[in-house]
């Protein structure tokens, strides 16, 4: 175990009681840090009255969203060998980590919060991913000097903010490669359509499903943007 990591590990473990369990998928056996003391962390928040907007204050990234798989195995489908590809709400970043084994040159997974970042790095390292892919601290409504153009950018279940809507196209604006793509993936009962009608004033538009089977059959939407 590396000494980055080590480190990374110390500094969760005064927050959190987490330790890295099994993700098998296609044959790949990943392994992701699982958060075991969930349940008092937030009776504290609960007991401190510091849930005002779920939406926000709760740690929404602290797990692996069903979405962040489907869409990071749909990658794979778009010739990812070399290119760069920018993960945007990355949290535990299992979307990241399932792309980065597609041939991706860089990988930069993204997220506006300090902790959801460390577990990502750690898994990354943990998965022996740390020299292709790489986290950075980003918050969309404010991206501040945030540079660089990306040939994919992806997010998984970002779009249930609606005032994050119009400042990610902005930023897709900016950040997308000329013929680039933008990949969205949302669990259907979350969908958004006043994103994709924002959208098509600036992106050409392509719309999908994608069903898994598992305890429970679930559909996901799939929104493809291209600049």
């Amino acid at each position: 175990m590396s000494s980055e990591l080590n480190e990374l590990l110390a500094r969760i473990s005064k927050s959190w009681d987490a330790e890295f369990t099994p993700l098998e998928l296609d044959a790949r056996t990943f392994e992701i840090l699982d958060i075991k003391n969930m349940k008092s962390h937030l009776d504290r928040l609960l007991a401190a009255n510091a849930i005002s907007d779920p939406l926000r204050d709760l740690p929404l990234w602290a797990k692996v969203w069903p979405g962040s798989l489907v869409l990071g195995r749909f990658l794979r489908k778009f010739a990812p060998q070399g290119k760069t590809l920018l993960e945007l709400g990355c949290g535990m970043g299992a979307l990241g980590i399932v792309a980065s084994q597609y041939g991706f040159a860089r990988v930069l997974l993204t997220d506006c919060n300090e902790e959801a970042l460390e577990f990502a790095r750690a898994n990354l390292l943990r998965n022996n991913l740390g020299k292709i892919a790489q986290t950075r601290k980003l918050d969309i409504a404010a991206p501040g000097r945030f540079e660089g153009s990306f040939d994919f950018i992806a997010a998984s279940e970002l779009l249930y903010l609606d005032q994050l809507h119009k400042p990610l196209l902005r930023f897709l604006d900016r950040h997308l490669a000329p013929g680039g793509k933008a990949f969205f993936c949302t669990d259907a009962g979350r969908n958004k359509p006043r994103f994709k009608k924002l959208a098509g004033g600036k992106f050409r538009l392509q719309e999908g499903a994608i069903a898994i089977s598992g305890d429970e059959k679930r559909l996901f939407n799939i929104l493809i943007l291209e600049k």
